[in-house]
């Protein structure tokens, strides 16, 4: 059932105002900023995006009604740029060194419409913390293109000697995105088929990469210290 009054008056998010305040100011007032740690405190709460369900989580004296039609106005009128988020969460992981970036994609469908995500996160203590985002107009894998954009704003808005490396599954394939990888000396740890075709340099045949591990006991990997060519670039 829902529930007409807020669950709580106490100010709980003052910490996270601090914080969040130090890093916006410059982009959004005061007024908007405590409205995102409303949100996110109401987030943790209820652990739902519905507007009828956050709005009595809001830590606020207002009614819920109140706190709804807040929740209405501030997702009309208050434009929060994806360079300004991916900013506060890279300063906040507080890591001085070069992260690990992990890319990953995600496709359903509400009703009719696609809903499919091209996303990149931070790996941050064994967790992918996402960080920017492409949102797909198709269904299925992305292209070498879209994956290009994505890690080229990273690079542009943080720099490429923030980037560790890439981790990503076996779509993440394709000569002009591993060219791309390779042009700017990006090293990646990209998952691929077994039955992928290899062209091994050194010995001028190319084999199924399979062959290269097929005699590992499981719970055994090894690390293949030779260059191969594969879609066109030298891995």
């Amino acid at each position: 059932m829902l529930l007409n009054t807020n669950t709580s008056q106490c100010d709980k998010y003052t910490d996270l105002l601090t914080v969040f305040t130090a890093h916006l100011s410059k982009d959004l007032n005061l007024s908007s900023i405590r409205q995102v740690c409303l949100f996110i405190t109401a987030l943790c709460k209820v652990k739902s995006v519905n507007y009828s369900k956050l709005s009595p989580g809001f830590d606020s004296p207002s009614a819920a009604s109140s706190c709804f039609r807040r929740i209405q106005r501030f997702m009309a009128q208050v434009d929060l740029p994806m360079r300004l988020i991916s900013a506060l969460i890279f300063n906040l992981l507080q890591n001085n060194s070069p992260v690990i970036l992990v890319m990953d994609r995600t496709n359903w469908k509400f009703g009719q419409q696609n809903i499919n995500i091209l996303m990149l996160g931070i790996s941050y203590k064994s967790v992918a913390i996402p960080i920017m985002f492409k949102m797909l107009d198709k269904r299925g894998n992305s292209n070498s293109q879209e994956r290009i954009t994505l890690v080229q704003n990273f690079i542009d808005w943080f720099g490429l000697d923030s980037i560790d490396c890439i981790l990503a599954d076996r779509e993440f394939i394709g000569e002009k995105w591993l060219g791309f990888l390779n042009e700017h000396s990006i090293q990646y740890h990209i998952r691929i088929r077994n039955n992928f075709k290899v062209f091994l340099a050194r010995k001028q045949k190319e084999i199924t990469v399979c062959h290269l591990f097929n005699n590992l006991n499981s719970r055994v990997f090894r690390h293949y210290q030779h260059i191969v060519e594969m879609h066109g670039q030298l891995c």
